[in-house]
This record gives C-alpha cells, structure tokens and sequence, in this order.
C-alpha cells in the first residue's frame, strides 16, 4: 500500500521517533488521500498521525523476536 514506508523493525537498531513519524504521516496521507489536509481537517489528520505513531512504537516495543533479515 505505502511502498515509501521502509521497515522500521531492524536488527540492532532501534527506529527513530522521527522515523515512525513520518511513517505515520505517510500512511495517514495515503489513506486520506491528503497531502496537506484543509484547515478544517487538520486536527483530525494530525490527531490520526500522532494515534498511529503511538501504536507503531507500542507495536515495535512489544515485539520480542528478532527483526526479519532482508537478503538480497
């Protein structure tokens, strides 16, 4: 759906709150069909990008086995 969104679960390497950021920005931008949203949609797409970067970390926090290797 979002092939600009790259993994952010890496072995050793933690992902950056900027990084889920703008993961969720990019997701809530695709669903939403906005690139920059109106001034009457701006809480709600803003609210959707901070819900979904607190449930990316809480996700990638909870995530016990190791991250997938990418060969090749």
């Amino acid at each position: 759906m979002c092939r600009s969104i790259k993994t952010l679960r890496r072995a050793g390497e933690a992902a950056t709150e900027e990084e889920i950021r703008a993961a969720a920005l990019q997701f809530v931008r695709k669903v939403s069909g906005y690139r920059q949203p109106s001034r009457a949609n701006a809480p709600t797409f803003d609210a959707a990008v901070d819900e979904i970067s607190e449930a990316s970390q809480r996700l990638l926090d909870g995530l016990v086995s190791p991250a997938p290797r990418r060969d090749g």
